[in-house]
């Protein structure tokens, strides 16, 4: 066996422990099960941003043929492998969502009210649910302004790569 090999069977048992380690935080039963609701957190927090169409799909693709409303491990993880191996569902960059707030911000002041981010956010495209318009606010909205300072949101939500 060469040396890549053997590094590249490091990487994919460091990768399966990762998501095995991941999994097991809502492994409740310690039955190598998860609720299905919890997929989504899951391969969030293996810092994957899937869409709620492709988390859908993912989901799909490792259920049950006969849904019980639970993940095993074993279909999970050879998944997850792939997902991350083949780095999809990345975060969107940083500069590209300074951008997007910056069309969003027209009088070019830093900040967004937070009527104007409600309706951009549940208006338009694939639209927040309520649930998730509360959270987004809670990180988002400055209190005493009752505006969103986007700089400062964006530093405290992009993801470090490294």
């Amino acid at each position: 066996m060469n040396e890549s090999a053997v590094e590249e069977d490091a990487g994919l048992l460091e990768l399966q422990k990762k998501i095995k380690e991941a999994f097991e935080v809502f492994d409740h039963e310690s039955n190598d099960t998860v609720d299905v609701r919890e997929i989504g957190t899951i391969i969030r927090s293996l810092g994957c941003c899937p869409s709620e169409g492709e988390l859908h799909d993912l989901i799909a693709e490792v259920e049950e043929e006969e849904p019980t409303g639970y993940i095993r491990l074993e279909t999970f993880l050879p998944m997850m492998v792939k997902v991350l191996k083949e780095r999809r569902y990345r975060p969107v960059p940083e500069d590209v969502l300074l951008q997007a707030f910056e069309v969003l911000d027209t009088a070019k002041g830093g900040f967004l009210t937070k009527e104007d981010l409600v309706r951009y956010m549940t208006e338009e495209g694939e639209p927040f649910t309520q649930e998730e318009m509360e959270e987004m606010l809670s990180a988002a909205l400055d209190p005493d302004t009752n505006t969103i300072q986007y700089r400062d949101y964006l530093a405290m939500m992009v993801i470090d790569e490294n």
